[in-house]
């Protein structure tokens, strides 16, 4: 971690993943203000994150207090689940598996 918050900084290989809790216009925003979200059944953005092992991440996510919607579900081109922060922004988790060969994701009409 680079800086714990306001914002959050944390650095991953070669990039920086950036976490504003929000804020007022600024001059580069003059009209708009960021929130995090009301209604922790809707969103508008999630942040997307690719792991090595999912299943590793989440029993260690989870030993940590993260809270999921559903553990880690098959669909056949990864492997995923959404984690909600503290905030109620969503994050989806997964690992490439058939992605990595062609194959993509089946579609909720897929059994």
């Amino acid at each position: 971690m680079v800086l714990e918050e306001n914002p959050c900084i944390i650095k991953v290989a070669n990039s920086w993943i950036i976490m504003n809790p929000g804020g007022g216009p600024t001059d580069d925003k003059p009209d708009v203000t960021l929130r995090p979200p009301e209604d922790r059944h809707t969103a508008s953005s999630f942040l997307n994150v690719r792991v090595a092992d999912i299943h590793g991440f989440y029993a260690a996510a989870r030993a940590k207090g993260a809270e999921f919607l559903t553990p880690p579900i098959d669909r056949r081109a990864e492997l995923r689940c959404y984690m909600g922060d503290p905030d109620g922004y969503l994050i989806e988790v997964g690992q490439s598996t058939g992605l990595l060969k062609g194959i993509l994701a089946r579609t909720d009409t897929e059994a």
